[in-house]
């Protein structure tokens, strides 16, 4: 049977004095910071018993900070994982005690974004966006950093005179990647379609930016057709990818530059097999997954998420720190990309 750590253990392993770590333990009088964290590790390392009181004790002297927040519709499985992995990120800081406020948006409507905006920067140090690109969100944004709370842009960009930084995948890339794909897997050329959620969202516009250019540049023989607006709808998709099919025949490949991946899935199964289209989304929740493992999907880029908290969780320190010179304006993150053969 292996003997259970003591403290005398823990202060060899921290190479700290066995007083130094009863006084972490008991919080009985003040400990360097870097000195509790080195007990604190050498406590996870053997195993200690209070090893979870230990992390406690020092949580309890961290600063609290608020970090808002705020996405669109939390009924998508993509913003739902997303809110999930942003508050875990947040909440487990070792350098404050992160406290999320969360707020979501449905409808593309402009002046209700920005009032959450400005709602959630009157609590929070920092805050966190997903958004279309409009003057009165800009407006909001602009208002916050007058206030000196840090405002970061997730996934789709703001203005640059109005956010503090930007985090994502270059969207250019991302959408000549999913042309490549398309180009690459079509059993012949012919006609594209292409799915923007929004016309105001900066991220899908270069997504298709890329996508057409990729066409024109290396693949003349493929047309892009005029993109369909799905407002992120599954339902919406689903049906914009039935009517594609039906109204060309020979359409040979759709990207997905935006939300409603379910929905586009399942439009592919109500066309005939030998109708089916190359289909290139831009996530992988669970449904996904599973068609792209049939081979209904044939890939997926995606911007990679516990890349894009890690980062934020930086930049956040970094305004905290008084550090705004050090801030870039842009994070590029490298994208994800998934086939049936990677998965």
């Amino acid at each position: 049977m292996v003997a259970r750590a003591t403290i005398a253990d823990v202060a060899r392993e921290a190479g700290v004095s066995v007083a130094t770590v009863d006084r972490v333990v008991n919080g009985r009088l003040p400990v360097r910071e870097d000195t509790a964290r080195r007990v604190l590790d050498a406590a996870h390392r053997l195993g200690f018993h209070a090893a979870g009181l230990i992390r406690s004790r020092l949580r309890e002297q961290l600063p609290e900070v608020v970090v808002g927040v705020l996405l669109q519709r939390p009924d998508v499985p993509f913003y739902a994982d997303l809110t999930a992995r942003l508050t875990a990120t947040i909440t487990g800081s070792r350098l404050f005690r992160g406290v999320v406020r969360a707020d979501f948006w449905s409808v593309d409507d402009a002046e209700d974004i920005a009032a959450r905006l400005r709602r959630l920067g009157r609590r929070a140090r920092a805050v966190a966006v997903v958004s279309p690109d409009h003057p009165a969100v800009a407006e909001a944004v602009a208002d916050l950093a007058a206030r000196d709370v840090a405002v970061f842009t997730l996934l789709s960009d703001l203005p640059t005179s109005a956010r503090t930084s930007h985090i994502g995948i270059d969207g250019r890339k991302a959408g000549r990647t999913a042309a490549w794909v398309i180009h690459h897997t079509a059993l012949r050329p012919g006609r594209v379609g292409v799915i923007v959620g929004s016309r105001r969202f900066q991220g899908h516009e270069s997504r298709e930016i890329g996508f057409r250019s990729y066409f024109r540049e290396l693949a003349p023989g493929f047309r892009v057709l005029e993109a369909v607006v799905n407002s992120e709808s599954d339902a919406a998709t689903e049906e914009a990818v039935v009517q594609l099919v039906e109204a060309y025949p020979d359409l040979v490949g759709v990207y997905l530059a935006g939300g409603g991946i379910a929905g586009a899935v399942a439009g592919l199964r109500r066309v005939p097999e030998e109708r089916r289209p190359a289909l290139v989304g831009p996530e992988l929740p669970p449904v996904a997954r599973a068609a792209l493992s049939e081979r209904l999907l044939t890939a997926a880029v995606c911007e990679p998420i516990d890349r894009l908290c890690e980062r934020l969780m930086e930049l956040v320190v970094l305004s905290l720190e008084g550090e705004g010179a050090r801030l870039p304006n842009h994070v590029t993150l490298p994208m994800d990309l998934f086939t049936p053969e990677n998965l």
